[in-house]
């Protein structure tokens, strides 16, 4: 599992659309918040449920520390709109139909099937900061990311 996006390169801008209908563009963020991007293969799958409870769990904490969490996947809206409301998501899922902003992102597919669970922490200027790659430490995505979070920022919310 590897990205082509690297530490240290600026993540590419991208605008898609919500599960709740808004066009959201990576661009709306720079200067106010740091983005965790966390891609991750389908909704309602055990993993990736897990994934996003587990950012849902963390949701408070990542704000607190001022960021924003992101997830995207090659669901469409109405998809993400059922999988947020049955899982009670805070945070905003992005419809990458085609996998057009993952494969801007170098994120793979496992036998160019299954999209590979990738996280990137993306600091105020846009420049990406950290990157977890992982397909069954679900937990680890929301902890590398956390920890990131609270360096860029300075903070200690939710120690």
């Amino acid at each position: 599992m590897s990205t082509t996006i690297q530490i240290g390169d600026r993540a590419p801008d991208f605008t898609l659309p919500s599960g709740d209908g808004r066009q959201v563009s990576l661009a709306d963020f720079r200067e106010k918040k740091v983005v965790v991007l966390f891609f991750y293969p389908k909704d309602e799958t055990p993993g990736c449920t897990r994934e996003a409870c587990e950012f849902r769990d963390s949701f408070d904490i990542f704000g607190q520390a001022g960021a924003e969490v992101i997830g995207v996947s090659d669901d469409d809206v109405e998809s993400h709109k059922k999988f947020a409301s049955k899982n009670r998501l805070q945070m905003t899922l992005l419809s990458d139909a085609g996998g057009r902003v993952r494969k801007q992102f170098g994120v793979t597919a496992l036998f160019g099937v299954l999209p590979d669970r990738v996280t990137f922490v993306i600091d105020r200027e846009g420049i990406v900061r950290h990157t977890f790659a992982a397909r069954l430490q679900f937990g680890k995505h929301v902890e590398e990311a956390l920890g990131v979070v609270k360096r860029l920022s300075g903070s200690t919310a939710g120690a």
